[in-house]
């Protein structure tokens, strides 16, 4: 078998690419994304798949050419090609602003459709990753790396090296585009390819796989602590002081992070190091510490929550009924819901399933869980915001729709397994929403 085959059959076999199954991919027009576009045209097919390029103009007429080179790449593959050109910003971490702005592309390419976000990070990503991380944010969640997928973020390429993807677009004939700018030293990220990566190299010839191996270690044992955080959480969004002050310090810097996390609804950065002064809070009346990220813990009646700065001031939104069919207004939406002929599209659920004459609208709770369509098993509310890229400030006044008690559509985020049309339904709703 050739390495451009065997490649294919590993990514086939890991199924983060599935025939059928609608993908956008991030398409630079370098070797990576470049072999990522014609794998996903193989195996999902060239109708489920399309491709999103950025064009920053950052590089003058490279970058113009850049984009040239992607729409041949396109229309040769059969794949339909979005480009945006944002304007750059003139202060600020620039490389955080373009992937900033790529992922809110992609995310509103990949909404109607339901579809995945396919980036073609590799191993050398994956190590420079975590180099990165460790150096900037002393944590074992730096030394985890990022996932094969993350909601709707799949990575299918991350378990390849960039000399595998050089050799499967020179065996499939497949030209690329070398971005110059990555040898730049203006760039932390590059100089940690450019520097430390060759340096670990000199030390072991292993070092990079070695990295690897580790911080997939770490993850496989990080499963068994997320576990031994739910039992002392049992589900709920405040522990016990006495409890907190009595688990072992690693325990209960976890367990600080998870709050903090789930308050922030996202990642909160440094929590858990201020886990023992959140131990120490007295039981007695009222107390409050900040906690940076934003948040505060804040401890009442013997129990510590943690909560955002300013949430005093923020009137909660509460829930509403929403009639089938029939429109609400919910903060500064609408929300809409129609009977439909069945169609297999994001927002449109079986009437049937639904089981009611009516549906609840509410704002998302920390800890809420659903089962996204086409992701397997159940994800909490807080990853898929992440994925999806929905800024924190704007998560508490995103309708979630409810019906029998579980989620069924978060807008412009997921729509529920269990409520999904099948080849048996008979009628179907749509959900909407828009912002006034």
């Amino acid at each position: 078998m050739s390495a451009a085959s065997e490649l294919l059959a590993r990514v086939r076999e890991e199924a983060l690419l599935a025939p059928g199954r609608p993908v956008v991919v991030l398409l630079s027009g370098g070797s990576d994304s470049t072999c990522l576009l014609d794998l996903a045209v193989r195996i999902c097919g060239a109708d489920a798949v399309s491709a999103l390029h950025m064009n920053y103009g950052l590089r003058g007429p490279a970058s113009d050419e850049d984009e040239r080179h992607c729409a041949r790449l396109c229309e040769r593959l059969g794949v339909a090609l979005e480009v945006r050109r944002p304007a750059p910003r003139a202060r600020g971490n620039l490389q955080a602003w373009a992937r900033q702005e790529r992922y809110r592309a992609a995310g509103e390419l990949a909404c109607p459709r339901d579809a995945d976000v396919a980036a073609g990070h590799t191993a050398a990503d994956q190590v420079e990753t975590i180099l990165y991380r460790l150096a900037s944010s002393p944590s074992r969640r730096a030394l985890l790396g990022m996932r094969p997928r993350e909601g709707s973020l799949v990575r299918p390429l991350l378990r390849f090296t960039r000399d595998g993807t050089e050799a499967y677009c020179r065996a499939r004939g497949l030209a690329w585009r070398e971005d110059e700018s990555n040898a730049s030293g203006a760039y932390a990220r590059n100089r940690v390819r450019r520097g430390l990566l060759p340096a670990l190299i000199e030390v072991h010839p292993g070092a990079l796989r070695n990295v690897l191996a580790a911080s997939q270690i770490l993850r496989d044992e990080g499963e068994v602590l997320d576990g031994l955080v739910e039992e002392v959480l049992g589900g709920r969004s405040r522990v016990s002081l006495a409890l907190l002050r009595e688990l072992p310090r690693g325990l209960r810097r976890l367990v600080v992070q998870r709050l903090a996390d789930e308050a922030a609804g996202g990642c909160a950065a440094g929590a858990a190091r201020r886990a023992d002064s959140v131990a120490g809070l007295s039981e007695r009346g009222s107390a409050m510490l900040d906690i940076g990220s934003g948040l505060r813990a804040v401890a009442e009646y013997g129990e510590v929550r943690i909560e955002r700065l300013g949430t005093d001031s923020v009137v909660p939104l509460g829930s509403v009924r929403l009639p089938i069919p029939g429109n609400v207004r919910f903060g500064s939406c609408e929300v809409r819901c129609e009977v439909v002929a069945p169609a297999r599209e994001q927002g449109v659920l079986d009437r049937a399933a639904l089981g009611s004459s009516e549906l609840t609208v509410r704002a998302w709770r920390p800890g809420d869980r659903m089962a996204p369509l086409g992701l397997g098993g159940t994800k909490s509310l807080q990853d898929l915001f992440t994925a999806r890229r929905v800024p924190r400030l704007e998560r508490r006044s995103v309708p979630v729709v409810e019906a029998r008690g579980e989620i069924a559509w978060v807008a412009r985020v997921a729509t529920s397994e269990h409520f999904k049309v099948t080849a048996g339904t008979r009628e179907a709703v749509r959900l909407s929403c828009r912002t006034s």
